[in-house]
């Protein structure tokens, strides 16, 4: 991004954000109502739709705005163009100036116990679910000729990854490269696309994932200190509104970034460099650390695959 160059504002903008009604997509949906926008927000349950819909009208700033909850599937890219019509409609039909795709789940576990669909869903919890999103807003805004923003959200893990995390990575892997390529692509349409990397936060999700998550992912996890969603969602705004391809939630992410960025945008070429100077030491040493977490967990693990009968007779 050129030095000084203008912010983006959502104020009066029409942005649209699956999974809003829980975590980080409802703290986005108030933030963004907080700073003057029309808000669109989509999620399957309704009663959490309309719940949601009361903390984001509580954030409203001028009569004039528009804030809508609606209950659609995201499950392909049929249901994704429906759903991204449906919001719209208010709005004239016009495509939104800016697409958020937070919807998405993960069921952490250990590879070899994990059954198919478990994998099969991953990616398409992981993944699937914003591709098929940013390719109906993709398409929407350049039928009409219109500017605008997608904007995806990975992970941390989506520049490293280790034990417990096989059904999830590589989705939010594959959205960084979704990410990359969109940004590069979309240029030819005046379309901005920025990848977001949160760490750790504790949502209705991240309670949720903790039931299948292994002893030994929780505790590679202690030295992340997590974000709350109202912290997640003000540094993805903030990185947005600077127009960072890829943003880091937190440090530790922002270093794993500066370790693993390859030929993608810089945000600011100084504090880039300073990071990789200090990832080019810290990365391999958290790598040996977890590896050695790893390996000393192995005793433990085969004790628990014996109780489960995993092993043949």
């Amino acid at each position: 991004m050129p030095f000084f160059s203008k912010k983006w504002n959502p104020d009066g903008l029409h942005a649209y954000v699956t999974g809003g009604s829980t975590g980080l997509g409802l703290s986005l949906a108030v933030l963004l109502a907080s700073k003057g926008a029309h808000v669109s927000i989509v999620a399957r349950n309704q009663q959490r739709l309309d719940k949601a819909l009361e903390s984001i009208e509580a954030a409203r700033q001028t009569p004039n705005q528009i804030l809508k909850a609606y209950s659609c599937p995201l499950t392909n890219a049929t249901d994704s163009a429906a759903a991204l019509e449906t919001v719209c409609a208010p709005h004239r039909g016009r495509a939104p100036d800016a697409v958020f795709a937070c919807a998405g789940s993960s069921k952490p576990g250990f590879f070899v116990e994990m059954t198919e669909d478990d994998l099969t869903q991953g990616m398409f919890n992981g993944y699937w679910i914003q591709a098929w999103t940013a390719y109906a807003g993709a398409r929407m805004m350049v039928r009409q000729k219109r500017k605008g923003k997608i904007v995806l959200v990975s992970s941390t893990l989506g520049y490293i990854s280790f034990i417990g995390w096989a059904s999830y990575s590589p989705a939010k892997h594959a959205l960084r490269g979704l990410g990359d390529t969109l940004h590069s692509e979309l240029m030819l349409y005046g379309i901005d696309v920025h990848t977001f990397f949160p760490p750790t936060m504790f949502t209705p999700g991240y309670e949720e994932e903790n039931k299948t998550k292994p002893k030994i992912t929780k505790q590679i996890e202690d030295s992340d200190d997590g974000l709350t969603p109202d912290q997640a969602a003000l540094a993805m705004l903030k990185g947005v509104e600077s127009g960072h391809a890829h943003i880091a939630g937190d440090m530790i992410t922002r270093l794993f970034r500066a370790s693993t960025r390859g030929a993608a945008h810089r945000g600011n070429w100084l504090l880039d460099g300073l990071l990789d100077f200090v990832a080019y030491i810290a990365c391999p040493v958290w790598r040996s650390g977890v590896d050695k977490m790893v390996v000393a967990h192995r005793i433990e693990h085969e004790k628990y695959l014996e109780e489960k009968g995993f092993f043949a007779s």
